[in-house]
């Protein structure tokens, strides 16, 4: 073996042995040899890249790592016991996983090998596999986007390993409240309609002239020049109690606007099944703290014309009105400093306009309730269900929650 060739493996980091260096070469010169041997190099590497990921290996794989290392055994014992792993057990599993593959794979593991990962480790742990993804293991490897559980960790250690880190780049996700939809109704006499909808309010009639303009209105409300004249073209929103349900199923179906409430009672509650309760508690919103949140909702016992005069918000929230907190008497949704009442007074029905208005209006919902938002319409609506942009904690509990009875 030539000097050249030993240098060309150390610096490609092959283990070949001197039989088939010396096979390679033969008949070759130097540089030939080195070709031959390059070429070789690439055809392994990528056969190991590309080729297709067996589940049941990357399954062994990951049992393997666990069964070798310390606090393997406590990861083993409590998804046996439980059929769900407990947030800091979630962290140990991911921190131990991290470690052996930027031990075997460098600082910077492919992403082919953080996908075999995440993939054994839903093989291995089938009710951490996430029933609604394409793959089942994004909240732990989503090579699209770069994140997941075990692409957060990687970047952790790299961070206090004092190496720099690329910033992440940034999805584009058409997707929530601001997403252009096709609609189901036609455009028929919109003039006409929309001159009805400025004087009449007969219920029936209104409803009918509010389907009539669905896709003109939903044309208002994406154009971000005239969104803000909504509720000045369609004034029944402000008197008619009805017509954000209305719209919303317009745009997404019976089924889907009739999600909340036919799921909140069974499926965020916890242990609302037998299975339920040998899990380890599910943190997610109760219903009675639905709205505890003044980012959600807003208590008001003085004038409610004198209140919306001085507010002051972007996104729709809840306006409660009455002359004690535990005492409502109606519930509004606030948009545009104008108060919308709500159909139904109760808090949870309330919440279900709420979140209906951001889609019927066009407008993103509170940052700082985000997560909570996404959470909702993934979970609960079914609405755009692998195209939302989800943490990986959000994907997590719908994981939780949409296995628990299986």
């Amino acid at each position: 073996m030539t000097s050249s060739e030993v240098s060309f493996k150390v610096f490609t980091g092959e283990q070949s042995d001197l039989s088939e260096a010396s096979f390679c070469s033969v008949g070759s010169d130097s540089s030939s040899g080195s070709t031959v041997i390059l070429e070789e190099t690439i055809a392994r590497r990528r056969n190991r890249t590309d080729s297709p990921v067996d589940s049941n290996a990357a399954g062994d794989m990951i049992s393997a790592i666990l069964d070798s290392k310390a606090g393997g055994e406590k990861i083993f014992l409590e998804f046996a016991k439980t059929k769900s792993l407990s947030d800091s057990t979630r962290r140990l599993l991911v921190n131990m996983l991290v470690a052996d593959m930027i031990e075997k794979h460098g600082r910077v593991p492919p992403s082919s090998v953080r996908t075999k990962y995440a993939l054994g480790i839903v093989t291995l742990f089938p009710y951490l596999k996430g029933p609604d993804s394409s793959n089942g293991y994004e909240h732990y490897c989503d090579a699209e986007s770069g994140s997941g559980y075990l692409a957060w960790r990687i970047k952790t250690v790299q961070r206090n390993t004092s190496h720099g880190t690329k910033k992440r780049s940034m999805s584009t996700h058409q997707d929530g409240p601001k997403a252009k939809r096709a609609s189901h109704s036609t455009v028929d006499k919109c003039r006409e309609a929309i001159s009805v909808l400025q004087h009449s309010t007969d219920e029936s009639l209104v409803k009918e002239k509010m389907r009539t303009t669905f896709k003109h209105r939903q044309n208002i409300v994406q154009d971000p020049e005239k969104s803000s004249t909504i509720l000045g073209v369609f004034p029944r929103f402000l008197d008619i109690p009805g017509l954000i349900d209305q719209d919303f199923t317009m745009l997404f179906g019976e089924d889907a606007s009739g999600k909340f409430l036919a799921k909140w009672p069974t499926l965020l509650r916890p242990g609302s099944s037998q299975t339920a309760r040998t899990y380890p508690p599910v943190p997610i919103w109760k219903p009675s703290s639905l709205l505890c949140s003044t980012t959600l909702m807003i208590w008001v016992g003085t004038s409610m014309v004198t209140f919306l005069e001085q507010v002051g918000r972007e996104q729709p929230f809840l306006l409660c009105v009455g002359e004690q907190k535990n005492i409502i008497q109606k519930f509004y949704i606030v948009v545009d400093q104008k108060a919308i009442p709500c159909k139904t007074q109760t808090s949870v029905a309330a919440f279900d306009e709420l979140f209906k208005a951001h889609y019927v209006f066009g407008v993103s919902c509170d940052e700082a309730l985000g997560s909570f938002y996404t959470f909702i319409q993934t979970t609960v609506y079914n609405i755009d269900v692998g195209n939302a942009k989800e943490s990986p904690r959000v994907k997590e509990i719908r994981a939780r929650l949409l296995n628990r009875d299986t």
